[in-house]
């Protein structure tokens, strides 16, 4: 029996007009087998490769605005960088999209990393340490805010809170799953085994498994069981039919790889290779993937990955 994974998408805003970004995620709510598409939380477009000056719009309000537009897919940004936007106003932002979407928000939170978007706007970037304390000190807010009742208090070392009050609370309950977003095997994963739903990290299948069960160490660390914790996957899936393009890519993305392994962890390659890798990944814990996916959205494309990739897995 083939296992069940969630698959959702990824669609960057950079170099899209509003429009066009508006028109896939329709096509994906009604015509497609995806789980969830996401956002991204950068402010220029990121990749090394990329015109930093290029067009790029703000990641939690086209959320918004898609989760309106919207009804099926579930919807997130991949990842919220913990640098910012202060912790409760994040938490608020989540809530509020939450009920936009009547209870289809993901909520993802990383450590953040692009230091010359944070140079450009003026943002603090600190170092490692710091935004990782940040990130364990803000992921424990927010799901205290979550959780809360009454009024919140909260003295960290870098946010407070005063009697904080948080509604409407958010329509999912207890709230929606908190996804911590990185692989740093001695603090990411330690603070999603602490205050997280599930973890998102990168890599093939053999890197995946590892981070798994490092988070297992940790979970059973925080007295937590690791069912738990929803393993997702963050990264490239490709649907090529060309095996020697499919291998010049793989050679390309996981050069540390040999051809034959590549071909057996990384799922990049036609129908067939694609799914075979989701059942490895499957087989190693993980339940959900974020696929990778870049303008300009060919709707049949994504449609031949959908009706014979993703289906499978439902």
């Amino acid at each position: 029996m083939t296992p069940k994974v969630r698959i959702g998408i990824q669609t960057g805003q950079d170099g899209q007009d509003w429009p066009d970004l508006l028109e896939f995620w329709r096509f994906l709510d009604r015509e497609s087998a995806f789980d969830s598409v996401w956002t991204i939380d950068h402010f220029v477009p990121p990749g090394p490769t990329q015109d930093s000056s290029g067009p790029c719009l703000e990641g939690w309000t086209a959320l918004a605005a898609g989760a309106q537009a919207t009804e099926r897919l579930r919807v997130g940004c991949l990842v919220t960088a913990v640098t910012f936007r202060q912790p409760a106003v994040l938490a608020k932002m989540a809530a509020t999209v939450d009920h936009i979407s009547n209870g289809r928000l993901d909520f993802a939170l990383g450590a953040a990393w692009h230091e010359g978007e944070h140079n450009a706007y003026g943002i603090p970037f600190p170092a490692v340490k710091e935004r990782q304390d940040r990130l364990e000190e803000a992921a424990q807010l927010i799901r205290m805010l979550f959780d809360a009742t009454s009024p919140v208090d909260f003295d960290g070392r870098y946010y407070q809170l005063h009697q904080a009050p948080f509604a409407p609370r958010c329509v999912q309950q207890p709230h929606p799953p908190i996804f911590i977003g990185g692989g740093g095997e001695k603090r990411t994963l330690r603070t999603a085994a602490r205050y997280g739903d599930g973890i998102n990290v990168s890599g093939d299948v053999d890197t995946v498994k590892h981070k798994i069960d490092v988070l297992e160490r940790h979970c059973e660390a925080a007295g937590r069981g690791p069912n738990e914790i929803t393993k997702s996957v963050f990264g490239p899936l490709m649907l090529i039919d060309d095996e020697e393009k499919a291998r010049q890519l793989r050679t390309r993305m996981f050069p540390n790889l040999s051809p034959e392994r590549a071909v057996e962890v990384v799922p990049i390659g036609n129908a067939a290779q694609v799914c075979a890798v989701i059942e490895r990944m499957a087989d190693v814990g993980v339940n959900y993937m974020v696929m990778t996916s870049r303008p300009p959205y060919k709707q049949d494309l994504y449609r031949r990955i959908s009706d014979e990739i993703v289906s499978a897995f439902r």
